[in-house]
């Protein structure tokens, strides 16, 4: 199921950000202090909270498609 909830864009000290309702934290299981992984989606974004596993996989892939960058365009084409 999606929901869309409008966030405005704030100032929040020297930077800006978004206040997430308790609602969507709640749906997130993230509190105050905890991290969150954003991800460029084709349509938009996606926010997932923070997932040590996955951020080490992230990081691994990244590193693959840096050593390999030739072999992926090629395969991409």
């Amino acid at each position: 199921m999606s929901t869309s909830i409008a966030l405005k864009v704030t100032q929040i000290g020297n930077s800006v950000g978004v206040i997430l309702p308790k609602e969507v934290l709640a749906r997130l299981k993230v509190g105050k202090g905890d991290s969150l992984f954003v991800t460029e989606l084709p349509d938009g974004v996606a926010l997932r909270p923070y997932d040590a596993e996955f951020a080490e996989q992230m990081e691994l892939a990244r590193e693959i498609m840096r050593k390999r960058r030739n072999v992926l365009r090629e395969l991409a084409k």
